[in-house]
């Protein structure tokens, strides 16, 4: 850990264009930090990589086993997730590049539940099947990113649990939520698959507690069918709420984030046009019953 820790540090020092990116990040999502903290934790959140990618995932298969897990592992708030996942009832996990995702469902896999996880191949294929076989050692099933609609809703039809994360880039066609008070592309996806099969979203954090391998695991949020039911949007909704709950969780520990990614890079075509929001897409944001009026006319601009 303190070795992939200082190849994180060098990372930060070396690649100009990844640490301005991930200060630029962080500098709009917290504006009321100085410019140290701003560094400080843009450098941290390198660390954090490096320890995740480098030492964590080669430890992981060895720690967290059917036997050893609770060494490592503590779970809060997860009550109604556990009653659903042991009576076979289908949950929908959200979380984002924060803390331990990987840890998410491969821990519940270990515990003997039925998930499956949609997730891209990494572009060198020796090293994606290595990830893979890790991700796949005690059942947990990897779903290729593209076309992978049809084997969800066999997954769900059949009472398995399908896990997301939810805080990609998702192109110029992509629905444009608020996260840390800016318009962010989401995919559509995974809240229509929650209102088809009226299922639950659940939003759940894997965060290091000490800088050890050791983590808790929590409930940000869970979304049921009889939260979005009555909005004038559901979809809207669903999208919107499980972002928030991704900023929550990355409030909670921002260096754990994973800031050089370019969450922010696509923008609405109003934006590109300098024309005034859609009267929808305002329609959208102010059924949102979490979002003051500051941060509504923040939106708006």
């Amino acid at each position: 850990m303190r070795t992939a820790s200082l190849v994180g540090d060098c990372y930060y020092n070396f690649v100009k264009r990844r640490r301005e990116g991930a200060i630029n990040n962080i500098a709009r999502s917290f504006p009321e930090w100085d410019h140290d903290k701003v560094k400080a934790t843009a450098q941290a959140s390198m660390q954090h990589m490096f320890q995740l990618f480098v030492a964590e995932a080669i430890q992981m298969p060895s720690l967290i086993t059917p036997s050893s897990w609770q060494k490592y592992i503590q779970y809060s708030g997860v009550e109604k997730i556990t009653e659903r996942l042991v009576n076979n009832k289908p949950v929908i996990f959200i979380t984002g590049h924060c803390g331990n995702w990987e840890l998410l469902g491969y821990s519940l896999s270990v515990l003997g539940h039925s998930i499956a996880a949609v997730a891209r191949p990494l572009d060198n294929p020796l090293i994606n099947d290595w990830v893979l076989g890790i991700r796949e050692k005690h059942g947990l099933q990897i779903i290729t990113k593209w076309g992978s609609v049809p084997i969800l809703q066999d997954v769900i039809s059949d009472g398995g649990s399908v896990g997301f994360i939810a805080d990609q880039n998702a192109g110029g066609r992509g629905m444009y939520v608020p996260f840390f008070g800016k318009l962010a592309s989401t995919y559509k996806s995974i809240g229509l698959l929650a209102m088809r099969y009226e299922v639950p979203v659940a939003c759940v954090h894997a965060k290091r507690i000490d800088g050890q391998f050791k983590y808790e695991i929590s409930m940000t949020d869970y979304i049921e069918p009889h939260d979005w039911q009555e909005q004038p949007d559901p979809l809207y909704y669903i999208t919107a709420r499980y972002n928030k709950a991704i900023e929550t969780m990355v409030r909670n520990a921002p260096e754990q984030y994973l800031w050089l990614h370019r969450r922010w890079k696509s923008r609405p075509q109003f934006e590109l046009e300098g024309s005034p929001m859609p009267n929808r897409l305002r329609r959208q944001l102010e059924s949102l019953p979490w979002l003051k009026d500051q941060e509504l006319q923040a939106l708006i601009g």
